[in-house]
């Protein structure tokens, strides 16, 4: 992990760590992978998240077992269609998830990324796990490092980028870039895939008020431009497209896992916290 110019948007902060203690309380995670930070954020936030689930009808944690499950299920179906993809975590944090599925899927080739603190805190925790963990990629996702990180893999082999908890972070412009910026440093490979999570506009939600006050609460905190861009899946689906990917699915979580749908329509906004999207180029 060598010093690198850094850009000025790189203030998320301790979010990392109250979702990281979130998947280790869920039984996703390993211990090592749980700070302390996390278990006195997640204390704090309990009352609340409870009184959500039992009054509104969710919360902050089940929407995160939501997208975390979404992005791994996809993520398992396109190793199901390609043995030998190559796997980028952008912004990896705490997440689990490059550990888990090193672990059961050992012909895939996983790397995480991360600014360098958290990767240094993050590559302490793997190495303890197991010795033979790879190294943990540091470079900032707005300057031209960012392009290494894609020379580390193979071409002539399939790649998929996953983020979570990330693109709500940065304003509209700033996504374009980091859109524009993963789809062109994977243009030459196999295939390229663009997996994340995205918040909407909780237009639809009971507590549509609070929390958009509790969105411009974290923008100071994490001091980051963290907003919400788009209300209706269409939106989302072109500004993506327009920023390089040809193919762009966006799932909300109320037709992924409910069974009865047909009286739905995937072109409005369902009232989900949080969407899945799919791009490929």
């Amino acid at each position: 992990m060598s010093e690198q110019q850094l850009s000025k948007h790189r203030h998320i902060s301790f979010t990392a760590h109250y979702t990281g203690y979130i998947w280790y309380q869920m039984g996703i995670s390993h211990p090592l992978l749980a700070t302390s930070k996390g278990k006195t954020l997640a204390m704090i936030a309990h009352p609340i998240e409870s009184w959500g689930e039992k009054y509104v009808g969710g919360s902050m944690r089940t929407t995160l077992k939501e997208r975390h499950t979404m992005l791994d299920e996809r993520l398992k179906q396109l190793i199901a269609q390609s043995p030998d993809l190559q796997v980028l975590e952008i912004a990896a944090g705490l997440s689990p998830r490059g550990w888990w599925f090193r672990q059961h899927y050992p012909t895939i080739d996983y790397r995480e990324l991360d600014l360098p603190d958290m990767a240094k805190t993050k590559q302490t925790a793997l190495k303890q796990i197991d010795a033979h963990s790879p190294d943990v990629l540091s470079v900032d996702l707005f300057t031209a490092d960012f392009q290494k990180a894609f020379e580390v893999f193979d071409t002539h082999r399939p790649l998929v980028v996953i983020s979570e908890g990330l693109i709500n972070y940065f304003n509209k412009d700033l996504l374009q870039q980091l859109i524009q910026s993963i789809a062109h440093y994977g243009k030459d490979f196999k295939a390229l895939h663009y997996l994340t999570d995205l918040y909407p506009e909780p237009v639809k939600n009971k507590l549509a008020k609070v929390i958009w006050n509790s969105s411009k609460l974290l923008k100071v905190m994490s001091r980051s431009a963290f907003s919400f861009h788009f209300v209706r899946p269409e939106e989302a689906r072109n500004f993506i497209q327009q920023a390089g990917f040809s193919t762009v699915k966006v799932i909300q979580p109320r037709l992924y896992f409910q069974q009865n749908t047909t009286d739905l329509n995937p072109e409005e906004h369902l009232g989900d916290l949080v969407w899945m999207i799919d791009a490929q180029l």
